[in-house]
């Protein structure tokens, strides 16, 4: 193979491994429920808040109890959502680096 067309395989190959991190970014849901089942929220690799369930338990919160508990299901959520997605970052820049020292 000349150097151009290596040159361009790479390139395409880094293009496409970014491309599927995008896309492994974006299917990223977690789900996290409170330990009574009161509140479950739902969001995505973004940490952004997709969905909110609630059910006829938070009727016997006070005000602040429910705040609490839906600030604790969206943020433990989120908080798993990105783990998620800094697992998927490491193994995209490992993949990289190992590929840059093999070419060294």
């Amino acid at each position: 193979m000349t150097d151009f067309a290596e040159l361009e395989a790479s390139a395409a190959e880094q293009l496409h491994r970014m491309r599927r991190l995008a896309d492994d970014i974006a299917a990223i849901r977690i789900e996290h429920r409170t330990d009574d089942g009161a509140v479950t929220a739902v969001v995505d690799g973004s940490g952004r808040l997709l969905d909110l369930s609630l059910t006829k338990g938070i009727s016997r919160m006070s005000p602040a109890e429910f705040d609490g508990a839906v600030v604790a299901a969206a943020g433990a959520a989120a908080q798993r959502a990105m783990a998620v997605r800094g697992g998927l970052v490491d193994d995209f820049n490992n993949q990289v680096n190992n590929r840059r020292a093999g070419e060294q």
